[in-house]
């Protein structure tokens, strides 16, 4: 079975996080949160972020990465910045977990170390330091979709006004 899993370990950012579970809702990403976390899911900026899609989600938390780990079989993807392969070069198949570090840090260079074949990077300029975290998620999960054809996601879009020739 295909199925993408969005993982954010330790969320700074409420704003990123709505941001990325309205992706995650869109596209029918699975969204796991791992604590902890620099806000609540209360916050009213993750909640405006996420709009009226927060109720659309497949969401999951997780006391740490341990608790992930024990809890989720796939193939892991560590997206960084240390990254020594392209994203777009990785043959994304099954159940895929892409798995984010914190806006601050990242993710742990232990656990990045240990997994250097599955640490992946979004190609940009080696003089800034990275791209915001929600429109990382966003690359990395239109690029499996499109590897993927895009399953069960409408290709087309209507006018509301006028009717397509």
């Amino acid at each position: 079975m295909q199925q993408i899993n969005i993982v954010l370990v330790e969320p700074q950012i409420p704003q990123n996080t709505g941001n990325i579970a309205r992706t995650c809702a869109v596209t029918g990403a699975r969204l796991h949160l791992v604590r902890p976390m620099g806000f609540t899911v209360t916050d009213k900026h993750l909640k405006r972020a996420g709009l009226d899609y927060w109720d659309k989600l497949d969401l999951t938390y997780y006391e740490n990465l341990d608790d992930f780990f024990g809890r989720n079989p796939g193939a892991y993807y560590f997206f960084t910045t240390k990254g020594r392969h392209r994203h777009s070069d990785v043959s994304y198949e099954g159940n895929v977990y892409l798995i984010f570090g914190r806006e601050d840090k990242g993710l742990p260079e232990d656990l990045l170390y240990r997994n250097e074949p599955s640490c992946v990077r979004i190609p940009m300029r080696n003089t800034l330091r990275s791209l915001n975290l929600s429109n990382s998620v966003a690359i990395a999960a239109y690029e499996v979709l499109r590897q993927w054809d895009y399953p069960e996601l409408t290709a087309e879009g209507e006018l509301t006004q006028y009717t397509w020739e």
